[in-house]
């Protein structure tokens, strides 16, 4: 199964926090499971570690060779993620997750949450 983890579970999953709910740790360390994180992720934390918000605790250089450490793929930003995000309701108006729902749809993939609202989208989307 292809997951893409969404920043905030991506974190937790390399820093073995105790917010990452049992069945996401389940899920990403099942044998058939390619975990995935994509550009907007490591976009998203460098952009937030550079502003100094506390919530993202390493740079982008540094959660990218933690995801390649802990054998996670880097999913693209292709063109058509882009234009699929034209077709989504406006349930959410963040940005980078606007792009995971997009990228999830498009390949697809089961995206990995903890927000109620990206959840919303697909029932293909797995909120913990």
């Amino acid at each position: 199964m292809n997951l893409l983890l969404d920043t905030h579970v991506a974190l937790w999953a390399i820093a073995d926090s105790p917010r990452l709910a049992t069945r996401a740790r389940e899920l990403i360390s099942a044998p058939r499971s390619s975990v995935w994180i994509s550009v907007a992720t490591i976009w998203e934390i460098t952009i937030k570690h550079g502003l100094d918000r506390g919530d993202m605790p390493v740079t982008g250089r540094d959660a990218l060779r933690y995801f390649r450490d802990s054998g996670y793929r880097v999913l693209a930003i292709e063109p058509e993620h882009a234009a699929a995000i034209a077709e989504l309701p406006p349930h959410h108006q963040d940005p980078f997750d606007r792009m995971l729902i997009a990228q999830a749809l498009t390949e697809p993939m089961r995206l990995i949450t903890h927000d109620a609202t990206v959840a919303r989208y697909s029932d293909t989307i797995v909120q913990i």
